[in-house]
C-alpha cells in the first residue's frame, strides 16, 4: 500500500484535535526539559526540536529554551506559527538540513519513526549531531522498538470541537518482522454536525532495536545514557546523549 502522509498534508487540520497540547504533551516535556538540565555539560538555553509538527511540544518547552522547529510539512509548520509566533520555525528535512548555527539542546520525538531505513535512521542523528554544541545533550523517544512492539495493536481517540465530532482509528502492523519497517494505517471518522466521512491514511515506519540505537549514537559521536518515560498508558526508553567535546 502506497503511504499517504496526509495527517502533514490535507487532513492537517485535524492535527489540533489529536491531544491537547497544554495538556497531554506538557507532562512528556517537562521530562524532557528535566533530562536536559540533568546530563548538559553548558548552560542550556537554546533547543532545536527536530520534526516539531503542529508545535505541540515547542509550546510546553519554550516556557525554559529560546526553541527553534524544524518540519518538511508546511501545513504542519502553519500551525505551530500559529501556536507559537514568538518562536523560529523553518521547512527543511531532518535528514540533511544545516541551519548554520548551533543549540544546546536538541528534540526528536516521533519523527524520528520517519526514517524508516537504516542510512536515513543515521543520517538524521547526524543532523542532530551537527546541530549541537559540545556538551549539549539530543534527548530522543523511539516510539517503539522491536522489544516493545505490539503487533496489530489499535487505538481510538475521540475528539470534539466546533460541530465536529472525530475518532483517530490507529492501527500498527508489521508483516515483516525481519526487516527495519512496520506500517501505521489511520482511520479518520468525521462527523460534521452528525454527517459521516471517512478518511484513510497509510505510513511506512522504521523500527531499530535498542541495541541499534545504542550503536548509531555512539558511533555518531554520542555519550549515551538511558532513562524511562512513563505515558500513563506506555513505558519508553529514552536517549539523553551528551555531545562529546
Amino acid at each position: 500500500m502506497k503511504d499517504t502522509f496526509r495527517l502533514y498534508s490535507d487532513l492537517a487540520w485535524l492535527w489540533p484535535m489529536w491531544g491537547d497540547a497544554t495538556t497531554e504533551y506538557a507532562h512528556y516535556c517537562q521530562h524532557v526539559a528535566g533530562l536536559i538540565r540533568q546530563y548538559a555539560e553548558r548552560p542550556a538555553a537554546t533547543l532545536l526540536d527536530m520534526g516539531c509538527g503542529g508545535g505541540k511540544n515547542v509550546l510546553n518547552l519554550k516556557r525554559q529554551f529560546g526553541v527553534t522547529g524544524v518540519d518538511l510539512s508546511p501545513a504542519m509548520l502553519a500551525q505551530a506559527k500559529e501556536l507559537n509566533p514568538e518562536c523560529t520555525f523553518v521547512e527543511d528535512d531532518m535528514r540533511t538540513c544545516r541551519l548554520g548555527r548551533t543549540f544546546d539542546a536538541v528534540l526528536m520525538d516521533d519523527a524520528i519513526s520517519h526514517m524508516n531505513c537504516l542510512t536515513d535512521f543515521a543520517a538524521a542523528l547526524r543532523t542532530a549531531h551537527v546541530h549541537l554544541k559540545p556538551g549539549g545533550v539530543l534527548v530522543a523517544t523511539p516510539d517503539v522498538t522491536p522489544e516493545t512492539f505490539q503487533q496489530n495493536r489499535t487505538s481510538a481517540t475521540p475528539a470534539t470541537r466546533d460541530g465536529l465530532d472525530i475518532v483517530f482509528v490507529e492501527n500498527v502492523y508489521d508483516p515483516d518482522p525481519t526487516d527495519e519497517q512496520y506500517e501505521t494505517t489511520i482511520l479518520y471518522l468525521i462527523r460534521d454536525h452528525g454527517r459521516l466521512r471517512v478518511e484513510t491514511d497509510h505510513w511506512t515506519l522504521g523500527i531499530f532495536s535498542l541495541d541499534t540505537w545504542r550503536r548509531v549514537l555512539r558511533e555518531t559521536g554520542f555519550a549515551v545514557h538511558e532513562e524511562r518515560y512513563d505515558s500513563g498508558e506506555d513505558e519508553y526508553t529514552v536517549f539523553a546523549c551528551v555531545k562529546e567535546a
